[in-house]
């Protein structure tokens, strides 16, 4: 659909809603989300992110400084994954942790507001993916305006330009425990060192990536065709000592070039099928 079309569609969803609490991470997609909510509902929708180690103090400010500019009223809550051995263990579903974890945090905030929707960014690609924390936001009454008007990625990017809200081409910034492979623990220090590596390639120039953790060696994707001018124009002995400072003992490039879900690779046709997502529910409600 056209962007004046899925504008319409988000529009006269929010009208349906009397209050609406946002999920809100400062990803393209939440943003989006409480922008059309803020303009439909005013101070009966708010924003709120959860603070935890998964999240670089960078991209908080960013959501910050994103909800200002929308004028949705934006609080921060801390969530305490990392206190759970089901999630820093890294299992394949440790999303669903996280995500339990989150919408454990924001519904009872919810309901003591007199809220009656949680809702959140996810959109219609994410249902492709394996991504287990979307059942846990099912499980507890989480709406998804965006999957439920079928809206992609890019009709998300498409629909912010034409509001001209200046981050339009952010690029996705999944969680920092996503540059994990199944299996491999999970600690503070690992996720500060990844956010660190990541932070420093981004002030480089280069914002499409990931820093993927693989032990002590870090593994840096960029998008394939930028390989050859990552290589010519990257102080690399700079790079790697950088690196190395964070913590990691060896620095790789991943000449596959960058994908995203590509951890996702490793997972057998089991593993999938047992976790189908059921369809995004309509108008439900926390209770």
């Amino acid at each position: 659909m056209s962007p004046i079309e899925n504008l319409t569609h988000l529009t006269q969803l929010f009208e349906t809603m009397e209050q609406a609490l946002i999920a809100y991470s400062g990803g393209i997609d939440s943003t989006l989300v409480a922008k059309i909510a803020y303009d439909v509902l005013g101070d009966r929708a708010i924003a709120i992110t959860a603070n935890s180690p998964s999240l670089l103090p960078e991209d908080l400010e960013d959501a910050k400084t994103q909800a200002q500019a929308i004028g949705i009223r934006h609080e921060i809550v801390s969530t305490h994954e990392m206190d759970n051995p089901n999630y820093t263990s890294n299992p394949t579903n440790r999303c669903y942790f996280c995500k339990s974890e989150l919408h454990d945090t924001l519904k009872p905030l919810a309901i003591d507001r007199g809220f009656s929707y949680v809702v959140d960014g996810v959109n219609a690609d994410d249902l492709q993916d394996y991504r287990p924390g979307i059942q846990a936001a099912q499980e507890r009454g989480a709406r998804s305006p965006l999957a439920e008007l079928g809206m992609s990625k890019l009709e998300v990017r498409e629909l912010s330009r034409h509001l001209n809200l200046p981050w339009w081409d952010k690029p996705a910034q999944p969680c920092l425990s996503s540059r994990f492979p199944y299996g491999e623990s999970i600690t503070v220090e690992k996720l500060q060192r990844v956010g660190r590596s990541e932070l420093y390639l981004r002030k480089l120039g280069w914002q499409n990536l990931r820093v993927r953790s693989d032990g002590d060696t870090a593994r840096i994707e960029i998008p394939a065709p930028q390989i050859p001018s990552f290589i010519l124009n990257t102080d690399l002995p700079a790079l790697i000592t950088q690196l190395k400072g964070f913590g990691f003992l060896c620095i790789t490039l991943d000449l596959e070039g960058y994908r995203s879900g590509k951890l996702n690779d490793v997972l057998q046709n089991d593993v999938l099928q047992n976790d189908v997502l059921q369809p995004i529910s309509h108008n439900t409600q926390i209770s």
